[in-house]
C-alpha cells in the first residue's frame, strides 16, 4: 500500500484535509483553503465528487465553508474537530507503513501532503531522536516547499521553506514516495531521481534517519 493513495482508505479528500491539520503547525498556515486549491491537490477526483465529499465533511462538523462577500471563490477550513483528526490520520498512516506498504504503481498520483505526512510519521516512528531545531526541506518541482523541523524531540511538518534548513531534498512526489516505500536494507541516497543539498555531515545524518546508505561523492 503506497504512502499516499491506496493506504488512505478513509479517502483521498479526508487524507488531504487531515494532512492540512498537520501542516498547519505554523500559525500562518492555519488559514482556509479554496475549492480550487483542493481540486488542484487532488487531480484524480472530479469537481462533482469533490463538492459532494466536502458537503459530507461539512455536515459531519469536520470543516466549515465560507463564501466571501463579493467573491466567487468558496473557502474551506478545518474545525477544531477536523484538526483533532491529525493523530488519527498519523496512526492510520503508521499502520499502512507497518502492515500494508507498497510502492506507487505506474501512473498512480502521489499528492504532496499525504506523501509528506507519511514522511513525518515514518521519521517519528523509525528515525533516531533528532537534535532540536534540525530542519529539512523538500522541493517538489512545480509544488510548494515542505519543511520538517524537529521540535521537542518530534518532527513537525509545515508548508513552505525554511532558510535554516540543513538539507534540501529535490525530487518528484512519485520518486520520493517510491523511496519511502522501498526496503530499508537496500536504500541509498542520493539517487538519479532524488538529489540532496547540504554539507556531507548533514547528508550523512539525513540518510541515516531514513535507513539509507550515503553514496560516495
Amino acid at each position: 500500500m503506497a504512502v499516499q493513495g491506496r493506504h488512505q482508505r478513509l479517502g483521498h479528500l479526508e487524507a488531504h484535509l487531515a494532512a492540512h491539520a498537520t501542516t498547519g503547525e505554523r500559525e500562518h498556515d492555519r488559514g482556509p483553503r479554496r475549492f480550487t486549491d483542493l481540486a488542484r491537490g487532488l487531480n484524480d477526483i472530479t469537481p462533482t465528487r469533490l463538492t459532494s465529499r466536502l458537503r459530507q465533511l461539512e455536515g459531519a462538523g469536520v470543516l466549515t465553508r465560507e463564501s466571501p462577500e463579493g467573491g466567487r471563490e468558496v473557502w474551506y477550513q478545518l474545525t477544531d474537530a477536523g484538526r483533532d483528526l491529525a493523530p488519527v490520520v498519523d496512526a492510520l498512516t503508521l499502520w499502512g507503513i507497518e502492515h500494508a506498504l507498497e510502492p506507487p504503481v505506474a501512473d498512480e498520483p502521489a499528492h504532496a501532503e499525504p506523501v509528506m505526512l507519511g514522511t513525518k510519521v515514518w521519521l517519528n516512528r523509525y528515525a533516531p531522536s533528532p537534535a532540536e531545531g534540525r530542519t529539512w526541506v523538500w522541493r517538489f518541482p512545480g509544488e510548494d516547499l515542505y519543511t520538517l523541523r524537529s521540535t521537542d524531540g518530534t518532527w513537525k511538518l509545515s508548508r513552505g521553506g525554511d532558510e535554516s534548513q540543513a538539507v534540501t531534498v529535490v525530487a518528484t512526489r512519485q520518486d520520493w514516495a517510491r523511496f519511502l516505500t522501498s526496503p530499508r536494507g537496500r536504500r541509498q541516497l542520493p539517487t538519479t531521481a532524488i538529489s540532496l543539498e547540504g554539507s556531507r555531515a548533514e547528508l550523512k545524518r539525513f540518510a541515516k534517519a531514513f535507513g539509507a546508505k550515503l553514496a560516495a561523492t
